[in-house]
């Protein structure tokens, strides 16, 4: 091979001006959290994210006990486009009361939200991390760009059936549900920081407005773990939770996980624990490539061309 056709296939190895889809090599699950990762499944990637956890909950101050279960799943579709995924997510959720001696049993579907989420920011479309050759230091050095966030907004709506014990109105109503999230990514990917900004119930009689951090640490190909905080404020509740758990990579379309969460409160107190999986289908995926950084690219060429002459 001639020095000039080895430049121009070195030339433009070197400048990233294409850039791929959402869709990973591994699967990408928004469990054991409850945050909503920015980034779609993939276009024609179908994902189930769904467990089952025991409740207890104890009122300091109207003093009654529930204990329980319940079941969550969340249904993940990528469609139309590589950003854009439509979601279902759906819980149920059984407790025994036991009030002043009175035992009584309740149970419903306790969130049923569809909505669409699209990313409208990806801090990673069309960079590459500049590589210094002569200076281990230098590659060593803090990347500011990772403080730069992907952000996506999903607006959806809340379905709740009427006599739902969970819900402050025995009234079946539809009400928005809007979150603003961004995703930042920390040391090569290892660390992960999600934040969901959320307006819920909205144009109800008790709207929700709350948040929910998550910092996931990856410590290996399979383990990973994570922290969480959520807290939530309305005029019909209010409560700030700590969440923690890990999950573990069985392989690239299938992970199991388990988390503990608890209360600040104690009016009420809650503690519940659950155990889960997230299963992806992908087979109808095919890699999308979408130019990101034109001018980049020309400018390979152009120095290419520039080689080749010399």
């Amino acid at each position: 091979m001639r020095y000039s056709q080895f430049a121009i296939i070195i030339v433009l190895f070197l400048v990233p001006f294409v850039h791929f889809g959402q869709h990973t090599d591994e699967i990408n699950s928004n469990r054991p959290g409850e945050t909503m990762s920015a980034f779609a499944v993939g276009k024609s990637v179908f994902q189930v994210e769904t467990g089952i956890y025991g409740i207890q909950e104890n009122h300091s101050l109207l003093h009654y006990d529930a204990n329980g279960f319940g079941l969550d799943a969340t249904l993940r579709y990528g469609a139309f486009h590589e950003k854009l995924e439509f979601v279902a997510d759906l819980q149920y959720q059984y407790q025994l009361v036991t009030d002043h001696n009175i035992q009584y049993n309740k149970s419903a579907l306790k969130q049923t939200v569809l909505g669409a989420k699209f990313l409208f920011y990806d801090p990673f479309k069309g960079y590459k991390k500049e590589i210094n050759v002569y200076s281990w230091k230098a590659n060593r050095r803090f990347d500011w760009h990772q403080l730069i966030p992907a952000v996506s907004l999903f607006a959806g709506a809340n379905f709740t059936f009427s006599d739902n014990p969970y819900y402050f109105s025995n009234e079946a109503a539809i009400t928005p549900k809007v979150m603003l999230i961004t995703q930042n990514h920390f040391g090569d990917g290892r660390w992960v920081l999600v934040s969901n900004i959320i307006a819920d119930y909205i144009m109800s009689d008790f709207p929700s407005y709350g948040y929910v951090l998550t910092l996931t640490r990856g410590f290996n190909a399979k383990w990973s773990g994570f922290i969480e905080n959520q807290g939530y404020k309305s005029d019909f509740y209010s409560d700030s939770i700590l969440r923690g758990g890990a999950a573990y990579l069985i392989n690239k379309s299938l992970q199991i996980d388990a988390s503990i969460s608890s209360s600040l409160k104690t009016t009420p107190s809650i503690l519940y624990g659950g155990i889960g999986f997230s299963w992806r289908y992908d087979a109808n995926y095919k890699d999308v490539i979408m130019k990101s950084n034109d001018g980049d690219s020309k400018k390979a060429v152009r120095k290419a061309k520039k080689i080749k002459k010399g």
